[in-house]
């Protein structure tokens, strides 16, 4: 789907919004974020210093049964950080002019405030904006493919490519790891692989034994 939406992004008639719309729901299939937390991510979130691939402060995470925002560091792994150098340096200036201004939202809407900034996007805004990508791209998902989903795979994506279930957590901002572990969707080939892969390995460890 994103290969298709990305590539009518050029050609799009409204390209600004469009990209917004793209670059949020990318981050949430690469770093797991919630369309909430996305909708109040400030310019200012990104620590580009931190780590080795930058990082996202999330102020308002979830916190768990009501407890109140709940702060973490995402790392901008997966390819997050390419998204959003992309977005920041060559689309947010479409939205307004003053990177430097105190809470500029990361992504803006194309409503205006008072002093003729660009307002904060809302999450309708967002939800809309996939939905008519997955209808486009992804027809037989589009009803379903929302920013939650998109966090699933995140996650499922994420543990295939070797991040251990602790990390994930970390990522998606849970309190509990069991509901981390409700996230990850593997294949029904996966456990047989990894026995097959625990099996090479213990016959590799006895030739160097009998060596």
């Amino acid at each position: 789907m994103f290969a298709g939406w990305g590539g009518e992004l050029a050609t799009c008639r409204k390209f600004a919004p469009t990209v917004r719309n793209y670059t949020a729901s990318k981050l949430m299939s690469q770093v797991g974020l919630r369309v909430g937390e996305a909708c109040k991510l400030d310019l200012a979130d990104i620590k580009w210093d931190l780590g080795r691939f930058g990082k996202l402060h999330v102020r308002h995470g979830k916190g768990a049964r009501g407890s109140g925002p709940r702060e973490r560091m995402v790392p901008l792994i997966n390819g997050a950080d390419r998204t959003l150098r992309w977005f920041v340096e060559d689309v947010w200036g479409q939205f307004d002019d003053d990177h430097t201004r105190p809470g500029a939202p990361l992504f803006p809407s194309e409503r205006r405030c008072a002093d003729g900034s660009s307002g904060r996007v809302c999450d309708d805004a967002l939800r809309g904006g996939l939905k008519v990508a997955a209808m486009a791209h992804l027809p037989e998902w589009g009803d379903k493919l929302t920013p939650h989903v998109l966090r699933h795979f995140c996650a499922s994506e994420l543990y295939l490519g070797g991040l251990e279930l602790i990390a994930i957590q970390e990522v998606l901002g849970h309190s509990w790891i069991a509901t981390t572990m409700r996230y990850v969707h593997v294949q029904r080939a996966r456990v047989e692989d990894a026995w097959v892969a625990g099996q090479q390995r213990a016959a590799k460890r006895l030739e160097g034994l009998l060596r």
